[in-house]
């Protein structure tokens, strides 16, 4: 029981939870129960003292599924278009810099934390590339993580809502045919794309394999017209309850003071990144750079991968969204460790 109680309850309880979490968003017809529901479980039970585990290969194999989903959706046409894209893409670097500039002194100001910790913090970056080279730097990974963590959470829950407000989207569409209705060949290719394409991707060292290496695979077998339907409604809501779950389970361990101090320091950075991301959306909607609907999906700061959920169900334009978030993470990948030297000597001298 021992055993049982310290490992293998670790990973049950989070599935229970989120389960219930979808059960509950279900009953009361609240948008995306299989994404949101899980996450709003699992920080309930976080907050109620429940030590979870999330299972990082199944958590990963999931991705997989919305690389294909994404992949999938390319065409000739989709992809000639992309050239069309270098205006907007350019006021990713800006956005980050802005986010920088108000983020950084916030954290240090406002929270008191030390440098490290405030500057990647700041940065929206991926989860876990944020906390590798903060804790590098010497910042607190636990702070890091619940931060990040935050963003996340209330960027994918803030987003349904504004997406219903003002774009008047369709939420409760399946976003994919269900599984009976494909055929088994067809499943077969995603399947192939997903296993190759995150091998090739994590062989080559592939900034987010788990998505990026399956969409390149599944793109091309779209393009070459090898592929010609998105994976079923099914595995993408098994998808989205993996990823759902695995957000709210980096709450897990959370104690009275980070709920007051680090909770609250995420979610008050989290308005600084809304009401950043509402400016550029409106600059890239108003030059007519893009449809608003496109451009908020773009620009919102949250995780890769619920972003490409969210792009999915409500039909938006997947190689304009998915691009702006890679292209996200690559300039912060490559320029946050070098700006942090840079600043952290600027403040020395």
């Amino acid at each position: 029981m021992g055993f049982l109680g310290d490992g293998v309850l670790r990973y049950i309880t989070p599935f229970a939870f989120a389960l219930s979490g979808v059960w509950v968003f279900h009953v009361f017809e609240l948008p995306l129960p299989w994404l949101i529901g899980p996450i709003a479980a699992c920080l309930a039970a976080a907050l109620l003292g429940f030590r979870m585990r999330a299972i990082a290969p199944v958590n990963a194999a999931m991705r997989t599924i919305l690389g294909v989903a994404v992949g999938a959706t390319f065409t000739p046409a989709i992809l000639s278009s992309m050239a069309g894209m270098w205006l907007t893409l350019l006021l990713v670097p800006v956005m980050i810099c802005c986010v920088a500039a108000i983020g950084v002194p916030y954290f240090q100001k406002v929270w008191g934390y030390d440098f490290p910790t405030s500057y990647y913090s700041a940065m929206p970056g991926g989860l876990q590339d944020m906390l590798v080279f903060g804790e590098e730097a010497g910042g607190n990974p636990r702070t890091l993580s619940l931060i990040h963590a935050t963003r996340i959470l209330v960027i994918i829950t803030a987003l349904p809502f504004l997406l219903q407000s003002f774009w008047s989207a369709d939420l409760s569409t399946p976003p994919g045919a269900p599984l009976t209705a494909i055929d088994p060949g067809q499943l077969l290719v995603m399947v192939i794309c997903a296993a190759l394409g995150w091998y090739l991707a994590n062989l080559v060292g592939l900034l987010g394999a788990s998505i990026l290496g399956p969409m390149i695979c599944a793109g091309l077998a779209a393009v070459m017209g090898i592929l010609v339907v998105r994976p079923p409604a099914e595995a993408i809501w098994a998808a989205q309850f993996f990823i759902g779950m695995t957000v709210g389970v980096k709450y897990s361990g959370i104690t009275v003071n980070e709920v007051r101090r680090d909770l609250a320091a995420g979610l008050g950075y989290c308005v600084i990144l809304l009401l950043m991301t509402f400016v550029f959306v409106e600059i890239v909607y108003v030059t007519g750079l893009a449809p608003g609907r496109e451009a908020l999906l773009a620009f919102a700061p949250g995780g890769q991968a619920e972003m490409a959920v969210l792009a999915l169900i409500v039909g938006a334009d997947m190689a304009f969204v998915i691009a702006h978030h890679v292209f996200r993470i690559v300039v912060i990948i490559i320029g946050a460790p070098l700006f942090a030297r840079l600043f952290a000597e600027v403040k020395t001298d």
